[in-house]
């Protein structure tokens, strides 16, 4: 079949390879709980086969996609980073932030406010090939896809983490390295893998994905009415601004953009997250703030906004906590709902737009 990693492999895939070997179809069922219930890692801890078929497992499947090399911890104890050498010799990086009661709360636009929450942002990509200028992982350009399997077991790794502490992961956020949508079709196995009743089980709507705005892959995403959440990266509400900050503008303009929102809205009922990077003088303005309201209106939709994490390729500055009251002042009066989130992990490169890896 040519497979080699155990987590590209699907339920049906699994079967087919299992039957080539010989091996009845009750099999995959127990590998299948093995791998996604037990979050078991390698082949001799699927205790529940017969030896011969655990050395099969050994033989052709690769289980060992991820090899931690370094992982960090912010100083407030709230985000952990680990950066994962792939079996090809490059690197991703994947995040888990953790909020208390009291945090939630602030971020009342989440489902589960008032609990614990503990939320894992994955990759999709080794580098990224959209270039927007404020992005560490943009700064260093694209170097590959992940496969399904590869995405998968970033979230395996942080669930069996995690259990053996009594946690369990609340959300996956997809906003790691790389723009999922280039790498759609791997990034959607992913998410069906996970989402699989019989597997993982995790709740399409515990998962946002974030697109810088590839049009054409929206309408795709509409149309398959997925309960996945979506966010859009706008940062900017002219085309000249937004141009300047995320070359894929040209490309795919902000009204050809804002068409694809509304197409999806309709086909889903769904809300929209916008996210935007306040950048101290350049998208934190009262002008923008107005030009964005008016994009927006009668879109169901919210702006989640975050001062600028800072990165090495970029000298651009956070906005201040008065400007960003001052914006959020202005969409909330137009009837436009708007977060301003804490900044998380910066003293880790951990935050959004931080992500970068360099063996």
């Amino acid at each position: 079949m040519g497979f080699s990693l155990i987590y590209d492999l699907s339920f049906s895939e699994l079967i087919s390879l299992l039957a080539e070997w010989g091996e009845p179809v009750y099999r995959a069922r127990q590998i299948w709980q093995g791998l996604y219930h037990n979050f078991w890692i390698a082949p001799n801890e699927f205790t529940t086969l017969p030896a011969s078929l655990r050395l099969k497992l050994a033989k052709f499947l690769e289980f060992n996609i991820l090899v931690p090399t370094t992982t960090l911890q912010s100083s407030d104890g709230d985000t952990v980073k680990t950066l994962f050498q792939l079996n090809d010799g490059k690197a991703i990086e994947t995040v888990l932030m953790k909020y208390d009661p009291s945090a939630v709360l602030q971020l009342a636009q989440h489902e589960g406010a008032g609990k614990s929450r503990r939320t894992l942002c994955i990759s999709t990509q080794v580098g990224c090939a959209m270039g927007c200028v404020f992005c560490a992982t943009g700064q260093m350009g694209f170097k590959r896809h992940l496969s399904s399997g590869e995405i998968v077991a970033q979230v395996i790794y942080y669930a069996r983490l995690l259990r053996d502490r009594g946690e369990v992961i609340s959300n996956v956020v997809v906003m790691g390295m790389g723009e999922p949508f280039h790498n759609y079709d791997n990034t959607m196995s992913a998410i069906d893998r996970l989402n699989d009743p019989d597997g993982y089980n995790f709740g399409a709507r515990r998962v946002t994905i974030s697109t810088i705005g590839l049009v054409p892959v929206i309408h795709q995403f509409a149309a398959e009415k997925r309960q996945v959440n979506l966010a859009i990266s706008l940062h900017a509400a002219d085309d000249v601004l937004r141009t300047s900050m995320l070359p894929v503008n040209k490309r795919y303009p902000i009204d050809e953009l804002l068409e694809a929102c509304h197409d999806y809205v309709a086909a889903t009922g769904r809300r929209i997250t916008f996210e935007w990077a306040l950048v101290n003088e350049v998208n934190d303005t009262p002008e923008q703030a107005h030009l964005l309201a008016n994009l927006l209106k009668g879109l169901l939709c919210h702006v989640n906004a975050i001062p600028l994490n800072p990165t090495l390729g970029y000298s651009g500055k956070a906005t201040t906590r008065q400007r960003a009251a001052k914006f959020k002042e202005i969409l909330i009066h137009s009837g436009i709902p708007c977060t301003i989130r804490l900044r998380r992990g910066i003293d880790i490169k951990g935050g959004c737009g931080q992500l970068m890896s360099i063996i």
